[in-house]
């Protein structure tokens, strides 16, 4: 569709959790990488998520979850993307996700999931390679 300029992705952090230091750290190397980052703060509902997503005109929606609820939340997420035919925002997450609940995540339509130890560098690499195929390409 001829979509030009950096990449634009929303980082955020649903829920509860209070713990923001990795979801800082991942916006900052996305932004460091030439991408637009939003980052929407602590505490976001699901649905404050995909409304700035949308008003941003976000190509991915990073989310950071610690709190154990990253099962529903990511799950609300896409719905929520769903119904506002917005489908062809990407979603990606990390955090304290248990090695089970990747595949099902996955299978539900999250893109990526990053666990602790994973660097900037692969995360970046991700989504330059998943997101939004270059317009040079």
């Amino acid at each position: 569709m001829g979509v030009t300029g950096p990449i634009r992705v929303v980082v955020a952090k649903p829920g509860l959790d209070g713990h923001d230091r990795g979801a800082k750290v991942i916006a900052r190397a996305l932004r460091d990488a030439g991408m637009e980052v939003i980052y929407t703060g602590l505490h976001q509902t699901p649905e404050q998520i995909v409304d700035t997503a949308i008003q941003e005109d976000a190509d991915a929606i990073g989310l950071s979850i610690l709190s154990g609820a990253h099962n529903t939340l990511f799950a609300k997420v896409l719905d929520l993307l769903k119904e506002r035919e917005a489908e062809d925002i990407k979603v990606f997450g990390g955090g304290i996700i248990p090695e089970d609940d990747i595949a099902p995540l996955k299978e539900k339509g999250v893109a990526a999931i990053f666990t602790p130890g994973a660097t900037t560098t692969s995360i970046v690499e991700w989504v330059n390679a998943n997101v939004r195929v270059s317009a040079e390409a």
